[in-house]
């Protein structure tokens, strides 16, 4: 790696309820003799708690309820060497994902927002702007006027997990240097898929990209993942063999190794490498925040 650059991560933070049966019920259907376990979660503060842990420079914009489940929240946050000054404090309950896992380790996931609907990317002159060059990284499981206040905000490289998956707004594809997304979320968005033929360069702000479009990188699960430029693909990567104990994390866990990569100066073919070894590391973990080293110990 060139240097350790800072990172803001925009997006939820929740508590997840997590029950694990033999199998996922069916509609209707009810499963006994379950495990629970209340842990720390939200696709934000698990990509701002990966990225801490790879090494990198992480703070946490998002919003969690005066609850007990805030209060653990954020607490675990700043155990994790996350800065989470800018986590606010609001009226609304923290949010909760209600989710269930079967003895592979496959998952359903409700989410009750909470807190996480009054996320908000403040203006330029507030204590908590984005410094000049600061990498961003957003999800969609905040309001979609945060992401866009994201975009129009960072100076830096800027990163959206679009996930759950929604079309995004033209403005946000237009700044994006790169978006992340599972197969399925691939699928339910064309504008990603670009037309295989390159793009007129483009420049914004202080960065200069060299296609017309963002770079984008597609999880394909156990399958590893792979980077497309314009619908070229420019680089894949397999996954690991491991005993898959819980998915939850995994794609956070991904996300945040690729991004800190990234604006780590890694080539693209070694950063997706590395952020598939991380992915496999998070599966052999049943938390949603699951302990990894240094970046540098995932790298090629």
């Amino acid at each position: 790696m060139t240097r350790t650059p800072r990172l803001a991560v925009v997006g939820s933070i929740n508590i997840d309820l997590i029950a694990r049966t033999t199998t996922l019920p069916r509609p209707g259907e009810t499963i006994g003799g379950g495990s629970f376990t209340r842990l720390p979660g939200g696709k934000g503060a698990n990509q701002a708690v990966a990225a801490a842990a790879l090494g990198i420079a992480t703070r946490m914009i998002g919003a969690v309820g005066d609850d007990a489940d805030g209060a653990l929240a954020r607490e675990t946050l700043v155990a994790a060497g996350v800065d989470a000054s800018a986590v606010r404090t609001v009226d609304e309950p923290t949010g909760v994902a209600l989710i269930c896992v079967d003895a592979n380790g496959e998952n359903q996931i409700s989410v009750c927002p909470g807190a996480n609907a009054a996320v908000a990317v403040q203006g330029p002159d507030s204590a908590d702007a984005f410094a000049p060059g600061e990498a961003v990284l957003v999800q969609l499981e905040v309001p979609m006027a945060a992401v866009v206040d994201a975009a129009r905000a960072c100076t830096g490289f800027f990163a959206v997990n679009a996930a759950p998956a929604a079309e995004l707004p033209e403005e946000v594809l237009q700044r994006a240097d790169l978006v992340i997304v599972n197969e399925t979320e691939f699928a339910a968005m064309p504008a990603l898929h670009g037309d295989g033929a390159g793009g007129a360069p483009s420049r914004d702000r202080d960065r200069d990209r060299t296609s017309g479009g963002p770079l984008v990188a597609v999880s394909l699960g156990a399958d590893g993942a792979r980077l497309l430029r314009d619908g070229v693909e420019v680089a894949r990567a397999s996954a690991s063999a491991v005993d898959v104990v819980s998915t939850v994390g995994a794609g956070d866990a991904f996300c945040a190794a690729l991004v800190a990569a990234l604006i780590s100066g890694v080539a693209e073919d070694a950063a997706l490498a590395a952020a598939c070894a991380v992915g496999a590391a998070a599966v052999a973990d049943e938390r949603s925040q699951p302990a990894l080293q240094q970046l540098g110990a995932y790298l090629p």
